[in-house]
């Protein structure tokens, strides 16, 4: 028998921008967007016209942000021991923070939101952003290198404007702004990691390196060592705290294009987020 079914008819940049109002956000907002295009179905203009979408939906005076990461071809000198990096990256082409691709796993809509016009670029290879809007220059302006996640970050500056967190369809474990969270929990031996780049400075091609808490695989050891093997639901705590917050009938819920959709007050989740880690998070060996 033929499937005599129609693919979906494409949704348009307008009605994505009126499900986002129904969801609760507002013209002037400062936003921090995860989404996966799959789940949001068709939009007309595919990525750009979603972005377009969201850019309609905060207005002139809103902001966008979206965690870029980067394909840094030479990623690999940093499985070298340390002491090792130094001679191996004196070969290498140093990365270019506006030409490298976003990460595969951040998704393509990452990608059209970094290349689309009007957006801006920070430099770090490890924590890489893009923005766009009426507060982007002050939401990068003078960030560290280091601890790029941390105090004085462009995840802090958000908390800090009364920025709110746009899910649409992303995985449970993707609430970047958590990491922040990961700054401020009392969890004591938390894990640091220090890798190595060739970069572009001043006076041409240097290695230099960035140090922050190990944001690839958590500050600590989880599932906690000892814990019955059933005692959470998810092996990545960022999605553990997410449903709990949530279970709390915090944030608003909605449906996005054919998403399910969250809008998350951002200095909420991650005070909720450290209160969380600092109780449930154990030190790693």
């Amino acid at each position: 028998m033929l499937d005599m079914t129609s693919p979906a008819t494409p949704r348009s940049p307008d009605e994505i921008a009126s499900d986002l109002a129904r969801l609760g956000v507002r013209t002037g907002d400062a936003l921090m967007v995860h989404a996966s295009l799959r789940k949001l179905g068709p939009v007309r203009g595919g990525a750009r016209g979603v972005i377009e979408a969201l850019d309609a939906a905060v207005g002139s005076d809103g902001t966008l942000l979206m965690i870029l990461g980067a394909v840094v071809e030479h990623e690999w000198v940093n499985e070298h021991p340390e002491e090792e990096r130094a001679a191996l990256l004196e070969a290498v082409s140093p990365y270019d923070p506006l030409a490298s691709p976003v990460l595969p796993e951040v998704g393509y809509l990452a990608e059209a939101f970094r290349t689309h016009p009007g957006t801006v670029v920070t430099d770090n290879p490890s924590g890489r952003f893009a923005a766009r809007g009426r507060t982007a220059d002050a939401l990068f302006r003078d960030a560290p290198w280091d601890d790029y996640y941390g105090p004085d970050s462009p995840l802090h500056r958000l908390c800090d404007a009364g920025g709110r967190v746009l899910r649409m369809g992303a995985n449970p474990d993707t609430t970047t702004v958590l990491h922040y969270a990961e700054y401020l929990a009392d969890v004591p031996g938390k894990r640091r990691v220090r890798r190595h780049y060739r970069v572009r400075g001043a006076n041409g091609s240097e290695t230099r390196s960035v140090e922050c808490l190990d944001d690839e695989h958590g500050i600590v050891d989880w599932p906690p060592e000892g814990s019955p093997p059933v005692a959470w639901p998810d092996d990545d705590y960022f999605a553990v705290i997410l449903q709990a917050y949530l279970g709390e009938g915090r944030g608003a819920r909605g449906i996005v294009g054919g998403a399910d959709a969250q809008l998350l007050d951002a200095a909420d989740i991650v005070a909720y987020g450290a209160r969380w880690m600092s109780e449930h998070l154990r030190p790693s060996r």
